[in-house]
């Protein structure tokens, strides 16, 4: 099997307070590429969609352009710039550092639930 998408015709396409997100699923895995704008913080601008007080979701990510910060809930902590691949498991708040955009993408598998009521 082969599969092609284009991020440019995403199945979903949504804003949340200083941030954008696109999606394509394809089977198997779902494609974010997410927009976080200097000021985003999960806590305060996905967290009160999601309903949780820190993100529940399993990131595998690259940062292609920016910096965040992402704390666990456990208490650590480390800065991500462009260029850098991580794993994040549930439990974390993350913020943007600086004034650049931060643009990240995200091999998770369940993507298309992102930044939505749960």
């Amino acid at each position: 099997m082969l599969t092609v998408r284009s991020i440019n015709q995403a199945d979903e396409s949504r804003d949340m307070p200083h941030g954008h997100l696109d999606v394509v699923s394809l089977e198997g895995m779902d494609f974010g590429v997410a927009r976080f704008e200097p000021g985003w913080r999960w806590s305060q601008d996905v967290g009160p969609i999601a309903g949780t007080a820190s993100c529940q979701f399993h990131h595998n990510g690259y940062v292609a352009q920016g910096r965040l910060h992402i704390r666990m809930d456990d208490g650590e902590e480390k800065d991500l710039s462009a260029g850098d691949v991580f794993v994040c498991d549930p439990g974390h708040d993350a913020w943007v550092l600086g004034d650049e955009t931060a643009v990240v993408f995200d091999f998770g598998g369940n993507m298309h639930e992102y930044a939505k009521p749960t």
